[in-house]
């Protein structure tokens, strides 16, 4: 059984920081990719970021680029979020996501929630102004 426990979720002032977790069990994802994805109330899922297991290369949303870093430690079996200079847009629950079965694919690929097999609860992040 496969388990994505995200952790690291609170709230923060308007240009504060916070760096998220995603902790997998169950198996070791050495292929495929991670992502993370946020719902704001009222609002549909939408992807923040994602990075493959093979190359490491990463992709953003442009609404987090310059702000947000995705990265992993595969040792670990976990995938982080650092997210800085926070606004209260970034308000929502995050969700953390494993593809395992590509080893390809573009932006658009990994931007499709569909793409990924697994996911967490979620953590809530709130940015107060």
């Amino acid at each position: 059984q496969v388990q994505l426990v995200e952790s690291g979720g609170g709230l923060v002032q308007a240009g504060g920081s916070l760096r998220l977790s995603c902790a997998a069990s169950g198996r070791t994802f050495s292929t495929g990719a991670m992502g993370w994805f946020r719902q704001a109330p009222g609002k549909k899922r939408e992807f923040v970021a994602a990075i493959w297991h093979i190359g490491g290369s990463t992709y953003y949303a442009d609404s987090v680029k310059g702000r947000f870093t995705i990265s992993r430690d595969n040792a670990k079996n976990t995938v982080y979020l650092q997210m800085n200079s926070l606004e209260p847009k970034d308000t929502a629950v995050y969700y953390c996501a494993a593809d395992s079965h590509s080893y390809s694919g573009s932006y658009y690929y990994l931007a499709e929630a569909r793409t990924y097999d697994y996911w967490g609860q979620g953590t809530q992040v709130t940015v107060s102004s």
